[in-house]
């Protein structure tokens, strides 16, 4: 505990001395960045390449240790190569030995009645690796100089200068309870899809509730190795490890994959009304009562061998699907929009974390090119790039999103895996999604 305070202090003595002193001659710019997940941790990678000093506020108090409860993501072929970019050339094996590859994409469809179910689709060129949000999220953040964090401090407030030359950001330091000040040249705004910054300049926008929710859970099955629950998943999905699993029943489907050091991620999609939604998460805590619904449930759902591994999944939590129709505008002035801030997703084609990574790698190269005198011309260009892009991937996950739960589209009758058509099978190949493997970094 009084090395994380001795490292608060540290950063605030920072913090005085970045109050009293803009960009002078010699001095570096700085920017401050609102949020400190994937996005965020991005962004500062990014922009510490382009030479610009940075420093991140983030909410928590401390970097997340360990694997806790969370879950699992997957990163295409140019966030790796993105991300090795970032690493130090003594820790560019770091990413490897940290994930697993995803080179298979499968769908399954599912007879509930019978507990049967029967390849779809298989794309065995898919060149994904699988993480867990804690692991590459550590990854990163040991890969940053230090004190580019102030964790436990509560974004308030910012405000834009009216020369535009400077951003005053107001903080709150979640253990004292005291206002700080802090000034840059401009804000990054990777506050998630809730993003108050966003809500800042556009406060009529609301997101869209998908129709369902996800349950998700992460199974460590490090001691239960040679056990009837782990032997009987690998017969009924032997590419556990390289494959990424999807199993569709009439209105639900789920997602399994393999994590680094013996874990399994499943996701559990399923269609309800809109739940109320209280604090400003769109992840909801269970009680058992809710589990063992769930449990039953599953049950009438899936084959034996999935439920078993839902069923010894310890936390399972529960996430509700939003996303929001494309933004026509992704900055105001110095404070510029990144990650699930600029555009909330569903999570269908693996899109969040590789949009996240790639917005900020495209932000670090308009910054870079312009330079900080040209800051305007920087976040015109980022916008220009990425709208376009972002955008199409957005609408395409929804699609995907609706099409495998059996909700209505506009141009077909809903799906089901059971009356399936060979065109149907082509739609649900994730390599058909905007941009999968070429999405532009820059105009030039």
């Amino acid at each position: 505990m009084s090395d994380v305070c001795d490292n608060l202090m540290m950063l605030e003595e920072r913090v005085e001395k970045e109050k009293k002193n803009m960009v002078g001659e010699g001095e570096k710019p700085k920017a401050v960045i609102i949020g400190g997940s994937i996005a965020g941790i991005s962004s500062a990678h990014a922009l510490t390449l382009a030479g610009w000093d940075v420093l991140v506020l983030e909410k928590t108090t401390s970097p997340p240790t360990g694997s806790p409860t969370g879950a699992g993501l997957g990163l295409n072929s140019l966030s790796q190569q993105i991300i090795h970019s970032w690493l130090p050339p003594h820790q560019k094996q770091l990413l490897h030995n940290t994930t697993l590859t995803l080179t298979i994409d499968q769908n399954h469809a599912t007879d509930s009645e019978k507990k049967f179910s029967w390849t779809l689709t298989r794309d065995e060129s898919f060149n994904f690796r699988a993480a867990h949000w804690a692991d590459l999220h550590g990854l990163l953040y040991n890969a940053l100089p230090p004190n580019v964090f102030l964790w436990g401090h509560l974004f308030l407030s910012v405000h834009v200068a009216d020369d535009k030359g400077s951003v005053i950001v107001k903080a709150k330091v979640l253990e004292t309870g005291k206002i700080i000040e802090i000034v840059g040249d401009f804000l990054v705004a990777a506050d998630g899809c809730l993003s108050s910054l966003r809500q800042k300049y556009l406060p009529d926008f609301k997101l869209r509730y998908s129709g369902y929710c996800a349950w998700r859970g992460v199974l460590d099955f490090s001691k239960i190795e040679n056990s009837e629950t782990i032997n009987g998943i690998r017969k009924a999905y032997p590419d556990l490890g390289k494959c990424l699993y999807f199993d569709l029943a009439s209105g639900t489907h789920t997602v399994l994959y393999e994590l680094q050091n013996k874990k399994l991620n499943w996701i559990w999609y399923v269609n309800q009304p809109e739940p109320e939604v209280k604090g400003t998460s769109v992840t909801m805590k269970v009680n058992n009562d809710m589990i063992q619904k769930m449990h039953q449930e599953a049950e009438q759902v899936w084959i034996p061998e999935l439920v078993k591994v839902i069923k010894e999944t310890k936390d399972p939590f529960l996430n509700f699907i939003y996303d929001s129709d494309p933004l026509e505008k992704i900055f105001w002035d110095n404070v510029v929009l990144v990650g699930d801030a600029a555009h909330p997703t569903t999570p269908h084609c693996l899109r969040s974390t590789n949009m996240s990574i790639l917005d900020a790698a495209v932000l670090g190269k308009c910054i870079e090119k312009w330079g900080p005198e040209k800051l305007g011309s920087a976040l015109e260009e980022y916008q220009f790039v990425r709208l376009p892009v972002t955008s199409k991937e957005v609408l395409y996950s929804r699609r995907l999103g609706r099409l495998k739960q059996g909700l209505v589209l506009p141009d077909r009758e809903p799906f089901d895996p059971k009356l399936i058509r060979p065109e149907d099978c082509q739609e649900l190949l994730l390599r058909n999604t905007p941009f999968f493997n070429d999405e532009p970094l820059s105009l030039l």
